[in-house]
């Protein structure tokens, strides 16, 4: 009788000692990619932009994150707009935002779909964008001597929304160290300094907000204090 209890209670804490697993609280990252315009300027471009960001694990796949992110957002042609409009912002954003991936709904350790997408997130948050243009025609070049109106620099407030997926890598010791991330953004911007332009309604379309697009792909490194969560993350 006392072997049998002495097997059951060791059945049962390795039970769950398995069922538990450390994780890193917290994380540091960089990457870079591409960003995209939809402003008040008909013709969006293409542009370059890196971000830095630090993370806080509440549990392996539930996060709050500080980021920072730099680089150009542009748009409009000065010989194919209908407006001769065209505008090269060197921004600097700062946002506070959360992140929930799949991994926190779904029990993947016997599952290798699920695994492989545990990753998956949607995320949002709130911040400011710092516009200052680089270049930008403020006069139509028309002979007409018309003045776009709007402001070579401005501070707006942008809420950004992210859509993409951690990859995770172990350490020598097997817990998750090193992650790999692809994420697609939209950045609603409120305001009209994103392009610079400030137009009249009755001049020229003016109903949505400016926004962007960034398409981006970086590097974490998960480190500091340990957390300890009920799912075999490893």
């Amino acid at each position: 009788m006392k072997k049998i209890c002495a097997a059951l209670i060791l059945s049962i804490f390795i039970s769950v000692t398995y069922a538990q697993s450390n994780f890193y609280k917290l994380g540091v990252g960089l990457g870079a990619g591409g960003t995209y315009s939809f402003t008040d300027v008909k013709q969006g471009n293409f542009g370059l932009a890196g971000y830095a960001t630090a993370e806080y694990y509440f549990t392996p796949f539930i996060t709050g994150s500080l980021e920072l992110q730099m680089g150009t957002v542009k748009g409009g042609n000065i010989k194919t707009d209908p407006h001769n409009r065209e505008f090269t912002n060197g921004y600097k954003a700062i946002t506070l935002g959360g992140k929930a991936r799949l991994g926190q709904l779904t029990d993947f350790y016997y599952n290798d779909f699920l695994n492989y997408i545990k990753g998956f997130y949607i995320g949002t948050g709130a911040g400011v964008i710092v516009n200052k243009m680089k270049s930008i025609v403020r006069v139509k070049p028309d002979g007409s001597g018309y003045v776009f109106p709007g402001s070579d620099n401005s501070v707006n407030a942008v809420v950004p929304i992210n859509v993409g997926i951690d990859f995770y890598f172990p350490d020598q010791w097997g817990d998750i160290r090193y992650v790999v991330n692809v994420n697609y953004q939209t950045n609603f911007t409120f305001g009209e300094g994103l392009d610079g332009y400030n137009d009249p309604k009755t001049k020229f379309k003016n109903v949505s907000p400016d926004l962007y697009t960034y398409f981006s792909v970086g590097v974490r490194y998960n480190f500091g204090f340990v957390g300890l969560t009920n799912k075999p993350i490893r």
